[in-house]
């Protein structure tokens, strides 16, 4: 379990100006956007032929486990279902 001192971790998925969706984790979600749109080496590579336009769901994690294991569950999901657990937040 994490400390109660450390930052949460975060599941994200940001749409690119085309549309797609990209799912990450992070423990600073604003940052992390920043570099996404930045591009660079900071940025992913997903996001070198369609930039970032938006961060549009973002969860809390208790820690990176279960961060990673909800970022898994989530890329398996088809691109309608990803659309439905945007629409809830």
């Amino acid at each position: 379990m994490a400390q109660a001192d450390s930052k949460p971790w975060w599941v994200y998925m940001v749409q690119t100006q085309g549309g797609r969706l990209y799912t990450g984790i992070t423990t600073d979600p604003e940052r992390r956007f920043k570099e996404h749109c930045a591009g660079g080496k900071l940025g992913a590579r997903f996001f070198r032929s369609d930039p970032a336009w938006a961060m549009v769901y973002r969860e809390p994690q208790k820690n990176r486990s279960t961060a990673s294991q909800r970022e898994a569950a989530i890329k398996k999901l088809t691109r309608s279902q990803k659309l439905a657990l945007i629409e809830v937040c």
